[in-house]
């Protein structure tokens, strides 16, 4: 199987992976602690909005097992850079947090990433096998 998008849908947390207009699987997800609106800058705890590509996948991390998004763009940049802040970075498709005990299933029904998107580990093993780097995601509020 060939996944060769994602899309985010922000207002209804969901993850669905595409092959072309089709969707392949979908996830329910846990996004930024505000999840209201587009990252604009780093330490604002919002998930970006946007197309992006996944730039890099990863076990190393506090986080179980993690996609890079490449946010942020250069208009991004730019407009942060113009109020004299940092867009932020680091913002990834994850699992929980590597030392987390609790009921994954229940810790994504609040919003609780720093700006990330955040899924099962079991649904991440999934997700990890399925994407390749280059992978176009588009987020949506």
């Amino acid at each position: 199987m060939k996944i060769d998008s994602i899309l985010i849908i922000k207002h209804q947390r969901l993850l669905h992976l595409k092959s072309g207009d089709t969707i392949i699987k979908t996830y329910t997800i846990a996004l930024g602690k505000e999840p209201l609106g587009a990252k604009q800058f780093e330490g604002d705890n919002k998930t970006p909005e946007g197309e992006y590509i996944i730039y890099n996948k990863s076990t190393q991390s506090e986080f179980y097992k993690s996609l890079g998004i490449s946010y942020p763009n250069e208009a991004e940049k730019e407009f942060a850079a113009n109020m004299n802040k940092s867009a932020g970075g680091q913002i990834r498709i994850h699992g929980f947090k590597n030392d987390f005990m609790g009921d994954q299933e229940a810790g994504k029904k609040e919003d609780w990433t720093a700006g990330c998107i955040a899924v099962t580990n079991q649904e991440m093993d999934e997700i990890y096998e399925w994407i390749e780097v280059g992978t176009r995601i588009y987020i949506e509020s």
